[in-house]
Parts: C-alpha cells; sequence; structure tokens
C-alpha cells in the first residue's frame, strides 16, 4: 500500500494563513536560517583557529622538549620549574612505550589527564609529528596532544644504545571549548534578538508593503456590491508589480462599467422598442380587424361601402407590410454588424449589390422627389455646402442608397412648413463622395439631434399619420450607410434647419458612370 505524501497535510495550515502572515514566517525563517548557518560557520572557524594556536604551542613545546635530556632527582620531583606549563602535561618515554619522567600540569589535571594510547617509536613516528585529539581518563574533556621521537645522540651514556625514546606533549582543550561555547551562546542571544527585532519590523513592513492589495480588496468588494464606479487607487509606481495591477484592474473595471452600461443601454432600447413596435403594429392591426367588423356589421353594405371598406383594409395592411419590411432590413443589418468581421463578407446577413455609380444620380432623383412631393416648394442643386455640383464616384448599392435619399428627401418635406426651401449637395470633400439634404425648416435641440437615429424616435413624440411613418426611416437610413463603409452626419441647431450628410469612401475618377446633371442651380 503507497504512503500518502505529507505535503498535502503541510499544505493545509498554509492555506489558512493570510497572504501577510505566509510572508512573515517565509522572511523569518530565511533569516533564521542564516543565522543559524552563519553561527555555525563562526564557531567552526573560531574552534579551527584557537585549536590552531594550541597545535603551535604545543609543536612547539614538543620540539623543544625533545631536544633536552630529562632533569631527574629533585628537580624532577619539583613542581616550580614546570609550572609555567599551566595544565599542560610533559612525558617522556622510551622507544617501547614506557614512561620514563612525567611531568604534570601545575593543577589537577581535567577529567584525570589524557587517556593516551601506548605511545611506542613506531606510533610516534606514523604521527610525523601532526596534533591529535584524545579523551580524558574520565568522560567529559578532550586533551590535544603531540608526540615527537627525539633524535639519537651521538655520544649515548654508557650503558645506552641506539635511539633515545620520545617525547609526549598534551593540554586540554577546555579553554577553547569554553571559548567557544561563550561565543555560541552570545551568537545565539544576539541571533534572537535579532530575530525578533526583524520581526517586529518584518510585520509592519510587509503590512506597508502589502497595503495596496488591502485597498484593491476593498476597492473590489465595493465593486462585487454594485458599485461598479469604484476604481482601484494608484498607491505604486506603475513600473512595480503593484502598479500594473492596478492599471490593468482599473482598465478590466472601465470595460466592465462600459459593457454594464451598454447592456443597461441595450436592454432599455429594447423595452422601449418592444413597445414602439407593439404600438406601430397595433394601429394598422386595429385599423384592419375594425373595418373588418364594421363589414359584418353591416347588414346589407352597398358597393361603393364595401369598396371604401377594402380600400382602407389594403392601406392598413400596406402600412403594416412596409413596417414589417422595415423591421426585418434593421435586423438584417443589426446582424451584419454584430457578426464576426471575417465572417461577415463571406456570409451577409443582408447582401449588398455594391457597383461603381455616381451619387449625382441620386441627387438628379431627388431633386424631381421633393418637386413630386410638394411641386411648390423652392428646391436648388449644389455642391457640399453650396457652390456647383460636382460628381462624386462611389461603390455603393444604388438601390439601397435611394432607399436612404427617399428617406431623407421625405422627412425634410414631412417635418418642416410648406414653402420651406430644400438644397440638394452633392460631390467629393478629401476622401469621400458626398451627398447632402438640407432644410431651412425649424431645426433640432441637442437632446433631440442625439437620439435622432434611435429607432421609433420622433421629435414631437406623435404618432399621427400626418407627423409622419413609423419613426424607422432615420434609423434605417443610418444603419444602410453603416453597412456600406460610410457615415452619417447631422448639422442642426433651432431655428438654423437640418442638414444631412451622406459620406462614403469616394472611387478613382471615371470609375463611376451616372445621369449627367447640369452643373449650377435647379430651381422648382
Amino acid at each position: 500500500m503507497r504512503r500518502r505524501s505529507p505535503l498535502p497535510r503541510l499544505r493545509r495550515p498554509l492555506r489558512r494563513m493570510s497572504l501577510r502572515t505566509r510572508l512573515l514566517c517565509l522572511s523569518v525563517a530565511l533569516v533564521a536560517v542564516g543565522l543559524a548557518a552563519t553561527g555555525v560557520v563562526v564557531s567552526t572557524a573560531l574552534r579551527g583557529y584557537l585549536q590552531d594556536r594550541m597545535d603551535d604551542r604545543l609543536v612547539l613545546t614538543a620540539r623543544i622538549a625533545a631536544r633536552l635530556t630529562p632533569p631527574s632527582g629533585a628537580l624532577a620531583q619539583g613542581v616550580r620549574p614546570l609550572s609555567l606549563l599551566g595544565d599542560t602535561t610533559l612525558t617522556y618515554v622510551d622507544d617501547d612505550g614506557a614512561t620514563r619522567k612525567a611531568y604534570g600540569a601545575s593543577t589537577a589535571p581535567p577529567g584525570g589527564g589524557p587517556d593516551l594510547p601506548v605511545p611506542d617509536r613506531e606510533r610516534v613516528l606514523a604521527r610525523g609529528g601532526r596534533p591529535f585529539t584524545v579523551p580524558a581518563k574520565h568522560a567529559g574533556h578532550d586533551w590535544r596532544v603531540v608526540a615527537l621521537a627525539q633524535p639519537s645522540r651521538r655520544f649515548p651514556p654508557a650503558g645506552s644504545t641506539g635511539p633515545s625514546g620520545s617525547v609526549v606533549v598534551a593540554t586540554p582543550l577546555d579553554e577553547v571549548d569554553r571559548t567557544v561555547a561563550k561565543t555560541q551562546a552570545l551568537s545565539l542571544t544576539a541571533g534572537l534578538v535579532l530575530l525578533a527585532v526583524l520581526t517586529v519590523v518584518g510585520w509592519f513592513a510587509v503590512r506597508s508593503g502589502l497595503r495596496p492589495l488591502t485597498r484593491i480588496e476593498e476597492t473590489t468588494t465595493q465593486i462585487a456590491d454594485g458599485d461598479f464606479s469604484r476604481r482601484v487607487p494608484e498607491l505604486a509606481d506603475p513600473r512595480t508589480e503593484v502598479g500594473r495591477l492596478t492599471t490593468c484592474l482599473n482598465r478590466m473595471l472601465d470595460h466592465i462599467d462600459t459593457a454594464f452600461r451598454a447592456r443597461a443601454d441595450a436592454e432599455s432600447r429594447m423595452r422601449r422598442f418592444f413597445a414602439d413596435a407593439g404600438h406601430e403594429l397595433r394601429t394598422p392591426l386595429a385599423g384592419i380587424k375594425g373595418y373588418t367588423d364594421l363589414y359584418r356589421m353591416v347588414a346589407a353594405p352597398t358597393r361603393r361601402d364595401i369598396d371604401r371598406t377594402m380600400t382602407r383594409i389594403a392601406e392598413e395592411s400596406a402600412r403594416l407590410a412596409r413596417l414589417v419590411e422595415d423591421m426585418l432590413l434593421l435586423a438584417g443589418l443589426d446582424e451584419d454588424a454584430h457578426r464576426p468581421w471575417a465572417d461577415a463578407p463571406r456570409h451577409p446577413a443582408f447582401p449588398l449589390d455594391l457597383a461603381p455609380m455616381d451619387l449625382r444620380t441620386l441627387a438628379a432623383d431627388a431633386l424631381h422627389d421633393v418637386r413630386a412631393l410638394d411641386a411648390g416648394r423652392p428646391v436648388t442643386l449644389t455642391g457640399p455646402g453650396g457652390g456647383r455640383p460636382t460628381t462624386a464616384p462611389a461603390l455603393a448599392d444604388e438601390a439601397r442608397l435611394r432607399q436612404v435619399v427617399t428617406n431623407l428627401v421625405g422627412n425634410a418635406v414631412a417635418h418642416t412648413p410648406a414653402g420651406t426651401p430644400i438644397r440638394i449637395g452633392v460631390g467629393t470633400t478629401d476622401q469621400d463622395a458626398v451627398l447632402e439634404v438640407a432644410d431651412q425648416g425649424p431645426g433640432l435641440t441637442p437632446e433631440q439631434r442625439a437620439r435622432v437615429f434611435d429607432r421609433f424616435y420622433r421629435a414631437d413624440d406623435s404618432r399621427t399619420r400626418g407627423t409622419g411613418g413609423s419613426g424607422l426611416g432615420l434609423a434605417i437610413a443610418h444603419a444602410l450607410v453603416t453597412a456600406h463603409g460610410g457615415r452619417i452626419d447631422l448639422r442642426t441647431a433651432p431655428g438654423q434647419g437640418c442638414t444631412f450628410r451622406v459620406l462614403l469612401p469616394s472611387l478613382a475618377p471615371g470609375a463611376a458612370h451616372g445621369d449627367e446633371v447640369p452643373d449650377g442651380d435647379g430651381t422648382g
């Protein structure tokens, strides 16, 4: 059976800790490890240094003693001549390791003295004069020992032959141990104090460093409660991680706020659209139903009554059909506008039959449309903003643009007093082909101008047949021009009339063809 790793169990407490606590614990742990490692290195280096100095003294003492002849008699038993050795012991042994003379320390040796192995000459020579450590006779102490062979004498005493033995010098390591222990105690005390100070300072430092994250948390909590206008305050330099995070969060919040506002506006427009569409659809349907009910209620209608009733039903049915067609047209244009750009050209929901054309053709037709709608109304044909009309080549769907111009002309005739002059402008400006319909009517307020292209919007808020149609004409015109890759502008002010300007990307000269219109003004 496989044993489970202990790591998951160790991670659970860490997950319960805050980021501040985890950072502080990690920092303190790293400092503690660093202090402990430093203490070990310092203690080891200090012990090595003190032991090297002790070894130097032992080797020097052993070399001097190896060249001396051990004293005898009273000197050998006395203590005073050897008191300078302190705790050091000096022993002369023969070649077999038997002690010839031993000089003890001036005080009681720690642990009863060193527990030396039999220092015969072979072992002494094998050591090569290098110091070594041995335990004391009683546990708890260590001794440092150096053994040197005495040089052979050129004229040995009578009765002696060969080498003259060895000398063994030993000193306890208690002083070194005490010094190292005291250093370790001081290092431990200083390290604990330093660790405590760093913990306190680190707590405030981490708390101060994470204050921007705390503010981010507070801001996101307020946003989660529904306050989408809140933004994260910039408490750090934008080049830091927290600064970049703040910038990214504020940018994301801007997108979210914009998306929610757009969603709310879309929902509001959708509710208004359904209300207006329902009202517009209900009006012709109510008319059709009323006339059919009237026909059934009349017992013996005359042919004239029947014809009048059928005519009104046909008119209301045509109105209903136009309204449904306009709504379907807008739905198709909306679908193309919200589809991915890569798919829209290949599979358009509302295809356009694009071909080179000259907008002067539409301008000439618009001139005739105004005369047909109101024969007594003055109408002129000029260039954009005035002057002489010029060619305006563009790549467009002529039928759809004709629908745009018809809506603009009808809007100008319907919403201005009888006899108000209308101007049709056509030509090019910069890189655009321009066609404009201008009137000198009452104009619009800024609030009305902002909503003039909204669906089912009427400036006078009335729904009578006398003041206009369904309120979809300008919305359709805007959507069709946008589908051509152009734009439609409105210049208006109260008392200064309205100028609707259609701008399309212009083609190279000679790429379009169209009906010729006379230069200059055409006045009706």
